[in-house]
């Protein structure tokens, strides 16, 4: 048994590079942004002011890398000001021209109008990553035209980059949840998830849809959290949600869901149909923003004992009094607040994050003239409470000391809790397609029910089963406090986690969960290494073959090296030797002896066919296919590679990579009438060229089946024989080329067509 945050896992695959660098929070990133003309201030003012369209800057440079023509605007609602001399930036860089910074073509950089210390948002950012899925944040010193505007908080933007990167799509319906225009004292329109019929227009107000379609989703989300609380885990990852509930409520983050505006989240639906919350905008927590909606919070002392159950009964939120008023989610958020508690205040580690930030932002922050606050108050805020400046902001230790101390003595969070352990399993490493038991100790409470969250593929929502102390379960003998659930080992990674509950209180195991869980690694029959080879690679298609949606695309073809059918069962392909598992085969999938199976490396993994979600480098890379456990397959190497031409192994799935011409899923042994071995020694083609008929015949070993393909890869012709000595191939109504054709499938002739 293992235990993975999930965060650790999901960026291994493709990210993990890029927030080691745009977003590493060790270092200040630079940003100088070259405007043609001079007054560029008025023309982001003027923008802002009425279309919030983009001007473009003549340059941008990022840690030293130059991009031309990119766009640039003022951001934000209540931190822009046009007298403000720093405003929050937005900098797109594929505005006008097709650019990324690794990956990343948005730069989101805030002003800090409202955070004396500069840590809120990273430090919230940092705090809440370790529950849910959430931007990356660090910093950067940003210049124009050469003057030094100051240091910025750079926030990761919630994009269609990231919900692929979290949730593994990003074409489904998709919202920003902020009211149009931004909120303020004067709105009426909120995005609190209050069922308002059925009528689009009633809450286009509210909400931003960032996605083609959706409206009639975010309906349906309304109305089943109002109306049908019952079946809220359907169409709401409500593990999530009630993560979000209980950070906004420990760190007193209150422009937000659980604040006055209901705002700052994003939903995202997935493709099991749920949507998915996602914090952003946290430059005011730690008690900046103290508007409740509700209850006043007039002082710092209030602010630290603000009710862990803000909002459990009232209507104008929904989605706190619909959760919380079912008595086992109630105790799934105090479980999650008691965590968020225990391991970031009670520990102080909060503490020694924040100090890390000032440490290495100190230097910057002096330097900045056009920052809001003193540097004196940059230091003293982080425990001394400040009144002055645009807003009143507490001291960040002397609220969160004094929160977590009133917190923790509350019922809701002395009140024993079940203890879980001795987790086992009643097959270390069960083979797959096996039944395996979980159990464990659960003891110290008079538990009411104990659940097993599982799943097979990290892209699923977890199923949950109720666990047994009966001696039915494989679970001991009844009322030993072994509790027992079987499962169905359906794939050589699964993940699980534990929940028991009493009448009072919750715990999880591990803490983190759904986030972070364990895992359970089968063993698998497995295949010698180079029984099935990569056998061609093209990194640059342009113009060759296109896939079932009429794309051109990167691609991968294997070869079966063997004389058996071969299970691609649990293996898997990938672009990197750090993640041997970015992409696994459908389970069942099989390649014939001696056949060929193509992959496309396009990332679109919605279309048809086999699509992986990875792209292939025309500068060079690798391709490997492995096994989960490190087995490795097959593996190559490849440098940059020619537009349009393949890099195949000649012969077929044993030989040495060489440059040539593609042969899309079939033989790369492109030689004429001459062939290797007896059938091909004796098999003849004529006419070739031929306008006509194509006649192959063989004198000694029989023709069984002949296929004709064009250079783009497209089968025109296939036919089975029974063992014929002669066959005729009517090729007279194809248009004057070169073609392709093979003969008992693993013989390949070039006939050209005049």
């Amino acid at each position: 048994m293992k235990q993975f945050l999930f965060s650790l896992l999901m960026f291994a695959v493709g990210s993990a590079a890029h927030c080691q660098s745009l977003y590493d929070p060790n270092t200040v990133q630079d940003i100088r942004v070259v405007f043609a003309e001079t007054n560029w201030d008025a023309l982001l003012d003027a923008q802002a002011q009425s279309t919030e369209d983009y001007i473009s800057a003549q340059s941008v440079t990022i840690n030293g890398t130059v991009f031309n023509n990119v766009g640039v605007k003022y951001k934000g609602n209540s931190t822009y000001n046009p007298n403000n001399q720093k405003n929050p930036l937005h900098i797109e860089l594929d505005t006008y021209q097709n650019q990324d910074y690794q990956g990343y073509t948005d730069i989101k950089l805030s002003n800090v109008a409202y955070d004396p210390t500069f840590v809120r948002e990273p430090l919230s950012y940092s705090i809440l990553r370790q529950y849910m899925h959430a931007p990356e944040c660090n910093y950067a010193n940003v210049y124009i035209n050469g003057a030094l505007m100051g240091v910025y908080v750079s926030s990761e933007s919630i994009s269609k980059k990231f919900v692929n990167n979290h949730f593994y799509s990003n074409t489904n319906s998709f919202f920003k949840c902020n009211p149009i225009g931004g909120a303020g004292p004067g709105s009426s329109s909120y995005p609190n998830l209050a069922y308002l019929g059925t009528t689009i227009s009633s809450y286009e107000p509210a909400y931003e849809m960032n996605s083609d379609a959706g409206w009639e989703d975010l309906i349906n989300l309304t109305n089943t959290l109002s109306n049908n609380t019952a079946n809220i885990e359907s169409i709401l990852d409500v593990d999530r949600a009630l993560w979000m509930l209980a950070f906004n409520n420990v760190l007193v983050n209150l422009d937000s869901y659980s604040g006055s505006f209901k705002q700052n989240y994003y939903l995202y639906k997935d493709d099991n149909g749920r949507f998915n919350p996602v914090v952003w905008d946290l430059n005011m927590s730690f008690g900046v923003f103290s508007s409740t909606g509700t209850i006043p919070l007039n002082n710092t002392t209030a602010k630290k004992q603000m009710t862990h159950l803000l909002h459990s009964a009232d209507a104008a939120w929904p989605l706190i009094q619909k959760l919380l008023g079912v008595p086992k989610y109630k105790r799934m958020y105090l479980a999650h607040m008691a965590t968020i508690l225990n391991e970031n205040f009670a520990n102080n580690s909060y503490l020694t994050k924040a100090q890390t930030y000032q440490t290495l932002i100190g230097p910057s922050v002096q330097a900045d003239t056009k920052k809001f606050y003193t540097y004196a108050q940059f230091t003293s805020n982080l425990n001394t409470d400040m009144t002055g400046g645009p807003n009143s902001a507490p001291g960040i230790t002397n609220l969160m000391s004094g929160r977590n101390t009133y917190l923790q003595a509350l019922p809701d969070f002395t009140a024993t809790k079940p203890v879980i352990s001795n987790i086992a399993l009643s097959t270390p490493n069960p083979m797959v397609n096996s039944n395996v038991t979980i159990t464990a100790n659960v003891v110290n409470t008079n538990a009411t029910a104990v659940y097993l969250g599982y799943r097979a593929n990290i892209r699923l929502p977890f199923t949950k089963v109720l666990m047994y102390d009966d001696g039915l379960h494989n679970d001991g003998v009844a009322a030993d406090n072994v509790y027992g659930a079987s499962i169905l080992v359906s794939n050589t990674y699964m993940q699980y986690y534990l929940y028991a509950e009493n009448n009072n209180a919750g715990i999880f195991s591990p803490e983190r969960a759904e986030h972070e869980f364990y895992t359970l690694q089968a063993d698998y029959p497995t295949l010698n290494p180079g029984d099935i080879a990569i056998n061609e690679i093209m990194a640059q298609n342009t113009t060759t073959i296109t896939d079932a949606d009429g794309e051109y695309e990167d691609w991968i073809e294997l070869y079966n090296n063997t004389n058996s059918t071969l299970s691609l069962d649990n293996l898997y392909l990938t672009d990197t030797n750090t993640n041997l598992i970015k992409w696994g085969f459908p389970s069942g999938l099989t390649i014939e002896p001696h056949g060929f199976l193509t992959v496309w490396a396009d990332e679109d993994l919605t279309q048809s066919g086999l699509h992986a979600d990875f792209k292939l480098s025309a500068s060079g890379e690798s391709v490997i296919l492995a096994y989960p456990d490190g087995t490795i397959v097959d593996s190559v190497d490849f440098g940059a590679q020619t537009a349009n031409m393949g890099y195949a192994r000649v012969p077929d799935g044993t030989g040495s990579f060489v440059i040539q011409a593609p042969s899309y899923n079939v033989t790369n042994n492109l030689l004429a009438v001459q062939q290797l071995g007896s059938f091909n020694e004796n098999l003849k083609s004529y006419p070739n060229p031929t306008s006509g008929v194509l006649t192959l015949s063989n004198s000694v070993f029989p023709i069984e089946s002949a296929r004709v393909y064009n250079l783009q890869g497209q089968l025109l012709f296939a036919a089975e024989y029974p063992k014929q000595t002669q066959i005729d191939v009517d090729m007279a109504t194809y248009a004057n080329g070169m073609y392709i054709v093979v003969v008992n499938k693993n013989t390949t002739l070039k006939i050209i067509k005049n």
